[in-house]
């Protein structure tokens, strides 16, 4: 299966490293408005989180190869503009974090495209472990991957709601910094994503500061599950001074009774019958970093489970929002692979 990668930023560079280094599908071309064809190699290399690649990437023109991979670099703004049956492409992931049109991306001549983010008019928002058995090959061209909040979140508010069923409840985010954020005090920062035309908060330094936020999480669950939603749950974010890991604050009121015990054997119970490296219980005395690439992406603490008068539930879960997150778009792309007749790729 011939894959064209969009975008090598955070999210982009580790779907590349995990698709190279698993051999589970092939990403023949990647498409980035960085036209330093050896700038891209060198930040495919080195990562100062996750440290060097083993298996470098040489530039030849302007093909990156190594022992596994022969890449070709597009510089093309608008992925609208490229030739994909010439290139011979059958799916997209489109990291870019760009808006898009989905009635344009349609039209493009294309098994599938995934999107890293979630969207509300795709044909699928898809979380490993809550509904991936519902891609269907027929209909879905247009898949999103959902956000690395609601990939970590999502699993551990399926199992409570289909136990215990959530009443309300809040989440709060302690999310690590982005590229967009600035370095030292600056002007406020927009999303056209998000709708937003100026955000304050920021614009101020990310590096000396907890910065808070709203958040879409509980949005995008929506997406997935729509029994989940903000007139349920609410939500907010915190931006903390670190690299990668993130981590969810969770309370939730359940309309049916609930002990510790059971609530900690039910997540022990869902961990062993999993197909794939989502649900993780951790009991251990572990820090944020202690999680820096790890590919399982709900980590619940456990030490801090805890349930109140048999309905209040608190937990704390970790992942993390790069690599944890990028290595469950690479499952998501691969299930989709299995579920095509692989004989018709040559």
């Amino acid at each position: 299966m011939r894959v064209l990668l969009n975008g090598v930023g955070r999210i982009g560079k580790a779907i590349l490293r995990i698709a190279n280094s698993t051999e589970k599908f092939e990403i023949v071309a990647i498409n980035e408005i960085n036209s330093n064809v050896k700038n891209i190699a060198y930040s495919i290399n080195y990562d100062s989180t996750y440290g060097q690649f083993d298996d470098k990437f040489k530039v030849n023109g302007k093909y990156l190869e190594n022992s596994i991979s022969k890449i070709k670099v597009l510089n093309k703004k608008d992925i609208l503009n490229i030739d994909f049956e010439k290139l011979n492409i059958d799916i997209v992931i489109d990291a870019s974090g760009s808006k898009v049109d989905i009635k344009k991306l349609k039209e493009l001549p294309l098994k599938a495209l995934f999107l890293t983010h979630p969207n509300k008019d795709a044909d699928i928002n898809v979380i490993l472990g809550v509904n991936e058995q519902n891609i269907d090959i027929k209909k879905d061209k247009i898949i999103s991957t959902s956000s690395c909040n609601a990939t970590a979140l999502l699993p551990v508010l399926k199992i409570i709601e289909e136990n215990f069923k959530i009443k309300y409840g809040n989440i709060t985010t302690i999310h690590p910094l982005l590229n967009h954020q600035k370095v030292l005090d600056s002007n406020c920062i927009g999303s056209s994503n998000r709708g937003i035309d100026c955000n304050f908060e920021f614009g101020r330094s990310s590096v000396q500061n907890i910065i808070p936020s709203k958040t879409t999480t509980i949005d995008a669950c929506s997406y997935v599950m729509n029994c989940i939603g903000s007139k349920k749950i609410s939500s907010n974010s915190f931006r903390v001074p670190t690299a990668t890991v993130g981590a969810i604050d969770i309370s939730l009121v359940v309309k049916q009774s609930c002990s510790k015990n059971a609530l900690i054997e039910l997540f022990e119970k869902n961990s062993k019958k999993q197909t794939d490296k989502v649900l993780l219980n951790s009991y251990d005395s572990m820090v944020s970093s202690d999680f820096q690439g790890e590919n399982f992406t709900t980590i619940v603490d456990h030490r801090f489970t805890d349930v109140k008068k048999n309905k209040m539930i608190k937990l704390n879960v970790w992942y993390d929002n790069e690599w944890g997150y990028a290595s469950k778009v690479v499952d998501i792309v691969d299930l989709y692979k299995k579920k095509l007749n692989i004989k018709d790729f040559k």
